[in-house]
């Protein structure tokens, strides 16, 4: 089934078009739209950061969050606990965006999606009140090692 979406033209082609316009979107609210004078440079690295966490959230369900929060601290300086945060507010549309097209085609299990949601709200207070507690070394090391452990896990090294 996972094979069929990937396939679905009209699902990748819809997810990036809406994925860049929301890029777009967040660069014109962005807090360096309050300087007088906005450098292309840096409006350029934001919208290409979006449209990358876009086309992989479409393509691999990974909600954006694996490419945006190492953008966000390596190429836009954000420290961790912003680039946490500020990656979560732009995982909501994207992962909005994906879900109305996965529906449209009948691809989402409703049962497991609400019951995991349910989950994921709980799990996600308690992270993010957690999150103001950790040290941004900590944070770092331990996004790495999670990161490091799910490539050796979904090659079958572990």
């Amino acid at each position: 089934m996972y094979l069929k979406f990937i396939n679905n033209e009209k699902i990748r082609e819809s997810d990036y078009m809406l994925s860049f316009i929301f890029s777009l979107f967040m660069n014109f609210f962005s807090e360096k739209r309050n300087t007088k004078i906005m450098k292309k440079k840096e409006i350029a690295k934001e919208i290409m950061i979006g449209v990358i966490a876009g086309i992989i959230s479409g393509l691999f369900s990974t909600g954006g969050g694996l490419i945006l929060v190492p953008a966000f601290s390596y190429f836009l300086n954000l420290d961790a606990v912003k680039a946490r945060a500020t990656s979560i507010m732009c995982i909501l549309p994207m992962v909005i965006t994906t879900s109305f097209f996965y529906a449209k085609n009948n691809y989402i299990d409703w049962k497991i999606g609400i019951l995991c949601a349910i989950g994921g709200m709980i799990g996600s207070y308690v992270g993010s009140k957690v999150l103001n507690k950790i040290p941004n070394v900590i944070l770092k090391i331990s996004f790495a090692i999670f990161l490091i452990y799910v490539a050796l896990k979904m090659i079958g090294m572990i």
